[in-house]
């Protein structure tokens, strides 16, 4: 094989600050910037300083800079219980989070340095393949470290336009999609040739009339839902309860009593419907022990029947090993417990502390947010005419679950959670966007229901509809219809989109080292 042509070289200074460009233009394109259209030019200015560096070390180091700098501006949130439940100093804390970004940065870094090989070896061509290579990389990094928060799909959860390609390929499809347009605007600006720029618009242009069709196919695809009253009536309560009050029995006693009042005030109009209804509570630090209180599944159960409605709601559950699960519980119309999904993946920093004991502050963090079992069965809930998959906070970033869920029977996915122990941060509306995400790629209606924010009932096609303000109390009252709805590409299939974007990173990079030294 024959050796491409170099590109000419930059200097350091231009090549770091490409790398900074890079970063820069990422962190503007997530929430709470939600310049969301900086992400289809934002890897560009990287790719062009890959293309021009000469040295495999520092491709490896600025995509490192680039990777970790990312995720540490962008997850910034994650030292906030540290600070302000755990008594630690924000000097120590936001230290603690270099070695998790560090870490999560050998991804892009390692990208970096492959796709920097590849230009200098195949040509500019060859950045047609780095979204084959990038969205390999972020299932890698879900894969290794169970962590794919905000990667680059994400950017675009709230223009349901961009994010239906979800049902074939998930956030990953998304991601390559965002990536490719990248690579195109950065081999035009290389080639900077008549015909690189004819053909990186036909490209661009190309891109724009598959998501345009894709709407037509998803429209297309939706069951239609006639107004024969066959719908559920859901009641979503976003409580606000404090993350840190004082767990008195008078003052939970007070609590329960709000939850149960300000369901009651939204059920009352529907006194003489006859549809099915469905009060939804939110996980929060309300602590419910439903299986060890008595008194507690009492008042439930007289709730329950005395407005003729199911209930979810969360609560702390023994497991067989005598730990605590944190568990989603559906009580019947009869007042009796029908299921119980108990949290599969839990939140580092929320329900368990990855830090060592030794540390100042860590027992004083574990003690409150807790040490909980992780679950094993996904749960199908079934009650009030609603075949129901839930899952618990940051379970939302884990496509898998959703899609299990879906697989399962669910027809509508339910998502109740708490991000109040992370304040007035990113972290809410980041976290909407993995709901968007499930929901559109599964093709089913999406409740998220919220201690502190934000609670949105989001569509099949990912929109978000009737969403509440952050750290207030309210409530939601909607319809959802628990019908027949075609299984998605992705719902059926899963990661096949992925598998094959690694087999072509495969392959592309094999061809690199094929009888090819560089010089």
């Amino acid at each position: 094989m024959e050796q491409a042509a170099e590109p000419a070289q930059i200097s350091r200074a231009k090549f770091w600050g490409l790398g900074l460009l890079s970063l820069i233009l990422l962190v503007l394109a997530f929430p709470n910037f939600d310049l969301w259209f900086l992400a289809w030019i934002g890897l560009a200015p990287l790719l062009l300083a890959l293309a021009r560096q000469p040295k495999p070390l520092q491709a490896f180091l600025v995509g490192w800079f680039v990777g970790a700098i990312f995720f540490y501006a962008t997850c910034y949130w994650l030292t906030y219980s540290m600070i302000h439940y755990g008594g630690l100093s924000a000097w120590v804390a936001y230290p603690l989070l270099f070695p998790g970004a560090a870490v999560l940065g050998l991804f892009p870094a390692t990208f970096a340095l492959l796709q920097r090989r590849l230009i200098r070896v195949l040509g500019p061509t060859s950045l047609f393949a780095a979204p084959f290579i990038w969205v390999t990389f972020e299932w890698l990094r879900l894969s290794i470290t169970g962590q794919l928060w905000n990667a680059i799909g994400y950017s675009q959860a709230f223009h349901p336009g961009v994010i239906q390609p979800a049902r074939w390929g998930g956030v990953y499809a998304v991601s390559f999609i965002l990536v490719a347009i990248n690579g195109v605007i950065a081999f035009a600006l290389l080639k900077r040739t008549a015909k690189a720029l004819i053909l990186a618009s036909a490209i661009i242009a190309g891109v724009a009339l598959i998501l345009v069709n894709m709407k037509f196919l998803v429209d297309f695809d939706e069951p239609h839902l006639g107004s024969d009253g066959s719908g559920t009536l859901v009641v979503a309560l976003q409580p606000n309860v404090p993350m840190d009050f004082d767990k008195t029995d008078e003052q939970l006693a007070a609590l329960l009593n709000f939850h149960i009042n300000e369901s009651e005030k939204a059920l009352a109009p529907f006194v003489n419907s006859t549809k099915p209804r469905l009060v939804i509570w939110p996980e929060s630090p309300m602590n419910f022990t439903y299986g060890s209180d008595p008194l507690l599944q009492e008042r439930l159960a007289r709730f329950t029947r005395d407005n003729h409605t199911s209930l979810l709601f969360n609560s702390q559950e023994s497991s067989p090993q005598g730990g605590i699960y944190n568990s989603a519980l559906l009580i019947n119309e009869e007042g009796r417990l029908v299921a119980q999904y108990d949290k599969i993946r839990l939140m580092p920093f929320g329900e368990y502390v990855p830090l060592p004991g030794w540390l100042p502050g860590a027992n004083r963090v574990s003690a409150i947010v807790g040490g909980f079992e992780a679950g094993s069965r996904y749960t199908l809930m079934i009650g009030s005419g609603a075949r129901m998959g839930t899952f618990i906070c940051i379970e939302s970033a884990y496509p898998w679950v959703a899609r299990n869920l879906s697989t399962s029977g669910a027809e509508v996915l339910v998502n109740i959670s708490n991000d109040g122990y992370l304040g007035r941060t990113a972290v809410m509306r980041q976290h909407l966007a993995n709901a968007i995400f499930r929901a559109a790629e599964n093709g089913r209606p999406l409740l998220r229901v919220t201690n502190t924010g934000l609670t949105a009932k989001i569509d099949s096609r990912g929109r978000i509809e009737d969403i509440t303000n952050g750290f207030q109390s309210d409530v939601r009252v909607w319809e959802t219809h628990s019908v027949a709805r075609p299984r998605t590409f992705y719902t059926k299939y899963g990661d096949v989109f992925i598998a094959f974007c690694g087999l072509m990173s495969a392959i592309v990079i094999a061809l690199s080292f094929k009888g090819v030294s560089e010089r």
